[in-house]
């Protein structure tokens, strides 16, 4: 978790939200780090180019593979409904998460896509790994901002 906050830690100079992830590979936590993103939203222009696809994305990449089978994905917010679903698209075998997302969470805050037991397949959650210091951030942002538009990160 440490490793995603630092990606976090880079996004507000571009202007993007503060959201961080790691890919690692097999191994759980032991497992060798498959790539890096933060959410690249203002910086690319791109509304799907948020920390958890572009980390997906980058493991599939780099290892000629879509299947990201006994991967854990770490990321700093609980992730939205299009990350979570691409996280059970790629068959990664654990989502952990640090601070929830009550306004936009799927990863049961506000939808459980994740644990859907309608979907062909069920990462393993495990929620608020260093919520707090994931959330600092995302709030340190948006008092910044100012803006009545923003997510809602909780301490889990």
């Amino acid at each position: 978790m440490r490793q995603a906050l630092a990606e976090a830690e880079a996004a507000p100079g571009t202007g993007d939200v503060p959201v961080g992830a790691v890919l690692l590979g097999p191994g759980g936590s032991r497992g060798p780090v498959l790539a890096r993103a933060r959410n690249e939203r203002e910086a690319t222009g791109d509304p799907t180019a948020h920390a958890e696809v572009l980390a997906l994305r980058a493991a599939a990449s780099s290892s000629g593979a879509w299947r990201l089978t006994g991967c854990t994905l770490v990321v700093t917010l609980e992730p939205c409904a299009m990350c979570a679903g691409a996280a059970v698209l790629s068959r990664v075998e654990r989502v952990v998460y640090g601070a929830i997302d009550p306004k936009a969470g799927a990863a049961g805050s506000l939808w459980d896509v994740l644990r859907d037991r309608r979907v062909n397949h069920r990462p393993e959650v495990i929620p608020g790994v260093l919520a707090a210091e994931c959330a600092a951030p995302l709030t340190a942002f948006f008092r910044a901002r100012d803006t009545d538009c923003r997510p809602t990160p909780g301490v889990g």
